[in-house]
């Protein structure tokens, strides 16, 4: 009977993964149709129908990966279904490349190499289609290993790998590579310090105090006004500004009216709410229900406006070339190129995007929405700062990031907090059984500065007492060292991020001189 189900649960399996690469290679497919229609035949038509179908693939490969850092907390936390999360960020995603996906785009993505060193049309056509196939395929190993990647980087690392093969290593602008490489550390922590910072003001503000939900009616609003000030000028910043110009003070300012705004809705919203909870910590967790939803829309929406151009900025270069003959810096972007950007992204959500969802979501580290709310936070806040500074960062990286950060406080604090019942236990070793629990009882109940003064209480008379010293306070550590973030997944991670260029690199590379020598009299 066991091996029955086995068997049939194998074939699911199988099922579902044919009908996820079926409905793939139709897309595809129907690109390859399309373009074959637009285009008058010859080599010039052989190559946009080329680039068009890899142009589809790295689209969906973008939604499988790199979108499930917007919606995977939301997911994790419970905030929403796998499901409706998938809808959601399916049409914010191609709302945001079709609304503020912008009319141009770079071809030469971060400016990591000079277009004016490129020797000829043809050798930029096969330049743009060996780093976009490249960086598609790093995507799809990436996303079958379940390693949540830079779709950027990605195609940053294929240009760099498809350009050097071209013209040589002088085509490549090294500090652009600096600037990147110095990602891999400044997004993760900045994202991880930002969203463990906002937790950490939540639990001495909320949870630790007696009345929870007086507390609560108090930060709440405050919170996800903060939330709505971070958003609104990520999006002007972000999105928007491809449609309209919007300088960063105007950004703030929209930011700030959008705050307040929220705020005045909030408050009686959140005081309504209350009034139904019952005085737990776990009872908050609801009331960040409704600002998580919005944040993964947001989120979408802004990740579709810009991440677009990863999919479609070579593709349109490469369009560019053939209709003008030259090689171009910027290009155009025709609605049907848009069209396959932003289809794409959301068909590979919705087929592939599940794994990454829950990788990001509840397999690094267990989540509530209280830190999904920090880690959403984290995200818009650190692009605001970082983009104002200069400072090159990663969407993906500040995400996963921010998970980390969330995970490694909770760590902290349940290793602190286990150290402290136990030299509150030693310390009253020679108490009578009762009475001990008793002051557990009362420490558990207290607020953070009850618990506070109660320690520093009991340490002082520790320490006339000699009863707890220096070596036994390290064993103490030792033992109740928490671990509630998976090493072995942020090892992976960070290796995956580590190799991302180097690796779409030297596949760019590799598949420049096979197309060169394919194409070549």
């Amino acid at each position: 009977m066991l091996r029955t189900e086995n068997i049939e649960t194998a074939v699911q399996r199988n099922r579902d993964e044919l009908f996820r690469f079926g409905t793939a290679l139709i897309f595809v497919i129907g690109i390859m149709l399309f373009t074959i229609v637009r285009t008058d035949g010859g080599i010039d038509g052989i190559l946009l129908v080329a680039a068009a179908m890899i142009g589809g693939y790295m689209a969906m490969n973008i939604g499988a990966n790199d979108v499930a850092n917007n919606v995977g907390p939301a997911v994790g936390s419970h905030a929403i279904t796998l499901t409706g999360a998938i809808v959601i960020a399916a049409f914010f995603e191609a709302g945001g490349a079709l609304i503020a996906g912008g009319d141009v785009v770079g071809t030469i993505k971060s400016g990591i190499i000079n277009p004016d060193l490129v020797a000829d049309r043809d050798t930029f056509i096969w330049l743009m289609i060996a780093a976009l196939l490249a960086a598609a395929v790093w995507l799809n190993f990436a996303t079958a290993v379940g390693a949540p990647v830079s779709t950027t980087h990605s195609i940053v690392g294929g240009v760099l790998g498809a350009g050097i093969a071209a013209a040589g290593w002088g085509i490549a602008d090294w500090s652009v590579v600096g600037q990147i490489a110095a990602s891999w550390i400044i997004s993760p922590v900045m994202g991880g310090v930002i969203a463990a910072g906002f937790l950490y003001l939540i639990k001495h503000t909320i949870t630790y105090k007696q009345d929870v939900l007086a507390a609560a009616n108090r930060m709440v609003p405050v919170l996800v006004a903060i939330m709505a000030w971070a958003f609104a000028t990520y999006l002007m910043l972000k999105g928007v500004k491809k449609i309209v110009s919007v300088s960063f003070p105007v950004a703030l300012l929209i930011g700030v009216v959008m705050a307040v705004a929220v705020f005045l809705i909030m408050r009686p919203y959140i005081a309504r709410k209350t009034a139904t909870l019952e005085n737990r910590k776990h009872s908050v967790n609801d009331l960040f229900t409704i600002p998580l939803i919005f944040a993964a829309a947001l989120l979408s929406f802004a990740h579709g406006a810009n991440d677009v151009a990863n999919a479609v900025g070579p593709l349109a270069g490469i369009n560019e070339a053939i209709m003008a003959g030259g090689v171009a810096a910027r290009a155009s972007i025709p609605l049907w190129i848009m069209a396959v950007g932003a289809i794409g992204i959301a068909l590979g959500l919705a087929l592939y995007g599940p794994k990454l969802i829950k990788t990001v979501g509840s397999e690094i580290t267990e989540l509530d929405k209280m830190r999904a709310f920090c880690i959403a936070l984290a995200a818009a806040i650190t692009v605001i700062i970082a983009s104002q500074l200069g400072l090159p960062v990663s969407s993906t990286h500040i995400a996963v990031g921010g998970v980390f950060g969330v995970g490694f406080l909770r760590e902290y604090i349940k290793s602190s907090y286990a150290r402290m019942l136990d030299q509150i236990r030693e310390h009253h070793a020679d108490h009578d059984p009762e009475a001990v629990e008793a002051f557990l009882a009362r420490f558990e109940a207290a607020d953070v500065a009850t618990k506070g003064e109660m320690l520093r209480n009991m340490k002082a008379q520790a320490a006339e007492e000699r009863l707890l010293g220096k070596q036994e306070r390290r064993g103490l550590g030792r033992v109740h060292r928490v671990e509630l973030v998976k090493r072995n997944l942020l090892l992976r991670i960070a290796a995956a991020w580590i190799i991302t260029v180097p690796i779409a690199a030297v596949l760019s590379a590799m598949f420049f001189f096979m197309i060169r020598g394919m194409l070549l009299p």
